[in-house]
């Protein structure tokens, strides 16, 4: 069992940055493969970013390349999004997500993710 806890979310002018963490319970996160999703007002929930069990292979919608990276410290049990050049458009509930599956298989879809934190909500003003 995997318990996951975003934080680091909040309101930030647009070209802003912020750095969200999500930190994770249990011995097997190394194990996990990663990913962020959010989900804007009357929009479905959407991955954002992902990352492989080492860190050494990485995912990013095409709305957020450039922008965004993402990162983990398996010795911190802990995944990391940094957001930069923040836009209104990325306002959202950020969600992280752990997979217990080895392989990057349907990675964009929820239904491909075990384990679940609460979100973070960020919102970019104008």
């Amino acid at each position: 069992q995997v318990q996951l806890a975003e934080s680091g979310g909040g309101l930030v002018q647009a070209g802003g940055s912020l750095r969200l963490s999500c930190a994770a319970s249990g011995r097997t996160f190394s194990r996990n493969f990663m990913g962020w999703f959010r989900q804007g007002p009357g929009k479905e929930r959407e991955i954002v970013a992902a990352i492989s069990r080492s860190g050494s292979s990485t995912y990013y919608a095409d709305s957020v390349k450039g922008r965004f990276t993402i990162s983990r410290d398996n010795a911190k049990n802990t995944v990391y999004l940094q957001m930069n050049s923040l836009k209104p458009e990325d306002t959202a509930v950020y969600y992280c997500a752990a997979r217990k599956a080895t392989d990057w298989g349907t990675f964009r879809k929820n239904d491909a993710y075990d384990y679940w934190g609460q979100g973070t909500q960020v919102t970019v003003s104008s």
